[in-house]
């Protein structure tokens, strides 16, 4: 992939993008993908430690922690990226879209493949959490806050903690439309909560007969 195809990639995805030069100057998510070919590039050859500087380095300049390892496609674009952190054997796919504040992470200290893989055209929402060796399918979207601990079938939208599916793929909705996934989850906790308040309903009333038959039988 050409430096210019992913720059016309973010163009396409980010609106506040006035010009080619704006953004080779100013977007950190270009800065630190291409600071990782570079330490990916080290790391696959065995030179681990000047790799690692190189990580270091993009994170203080970036804001932005990608570990060497990790295998990321073509055009990722990392939007407002401070506090994103991508693990060693997470792997990307092509097209993704991480908001500022995701985690593509483990969950111990588990040797091998402890981080997911991420298929093509993925958006994760800000302050999200991927964790573990699970997989993300193609076209899944992931709400914003959201802890994701287990594989996603392509073409879903999950949100929550943990992460839930509101939506298939035949309910897609558009890759940008952040909207209607935070809508997505605001129904669910209504939903929840309609449930919980016929909960305490039901309890009241059989509290009340419990009440009535407790009367009666002293009568």
């Amino acid at each position: 992939m050409s430096l210019r195809e992913h720059i016309r990639a973010i163009q396409r995805e980010d609106p506040a993008a006035k010009s080619s030069l704006e953004i080779l100057l100013c977007y950190s998510g270009l800065h630190a993908v291409w600071f990782h070919r570079v330490a990916h590039w080290l790391y696959r050859h065995r030179r681990y430690v000047m790799a690692r500087a190189i990580s270091q380095f993009a994170r203080i300049l970036t804001g932005i922690e990608i570990h060497p390892g990790a295998k990321i496609g073509q055009r990722l674009f990392i939007d407002h990226g401070t506090g994103v952190v991508i693990g060693e054997t997470a792997e990307i796919g092509d097209d993704v879209l991480l908001y500022q504040g995701v985690t593509l992470g483990g969950t111990g200290n588990e040797r091998g493949k402890r981080h997911p893989s991420i298929g093509n055209r993925v958006v994760i929402g800000t302050g999200s959490a991927i964790l573990g060796n699970i997989k993300l399918g193609d076209d899944v979207k992931v709400g914003a806050g959201s802890v994701v601990v287990h594989s996603v079938p392509d073409g879903c939208t999950v949100v929550g903690i943990p992460a839930r599916v509101v939506r298939g793929r035949s309910e897609a909705i558009g890759t940008l439309e952040h909207g209607r996934v935070a809508a997505c989850a605001e129904s669910e906790a209504m939903d929840l909560e309609q449930v919980n308040d016929r909960i305490r309903e039901l309890e009241a009333l059989l509290r009340l007969l419990l009440e009535e038959r407790v009367g009666q039988a002293r009568g």
